[in-house]
């Protein structure tokens, strides 16, 4: 498991580069904006990638939801950005996980919102 690092916008302009993804990783609040960030997840696979996140948010009236997770299919060659907000992260760890069907050529870049 490896925490995800965000890269962060300047006015002069941040180097983005992408960086590997693991078969299952973390994203702290930590590294997140006020609102949460955007995962942009780069499928350079032959086959589709499928990126599972934990979402321990509530409904409006503060019910647990009813899935915990939910997921996006990268297809083979293709790039997908994924809106994560603050309030998907484990109350007490402060974390989403993320879980990737294929590592081999999958890449992402994380941006602070």
């Amino acid at each position: 498991m490896a925490a995800l690092t965000a890269i962060t916008p300047t006015n002069a302009g941040a180097a983005s580069a992408a960086a590997a993804v693991a078969s299952t990783d973390t994203i702290s609040t930590a590294v997140m904006g006020r609102v949460g960030a955007y995962l942009e997840v780069l499928n350079g696979n032959a086959g589709a990638d499928t990126v599972t996140f934990t979402d321990h948010g509530l409904t409006p009236s503060g019910n647990g939801l009813a899935s915990s997770t939910y997921s996006v299919s990268v297809p083979a060659g293709a790039a997908r950005v994924i809106f994560l907000r603050r309030e998907q992260a484990h109350p007490w760890t402060g974390l989403i996980t993320v879980t990737h069907s294929v590592t081999a050529t999958v890449t992402y870049k994380l941006y602070p919102v």
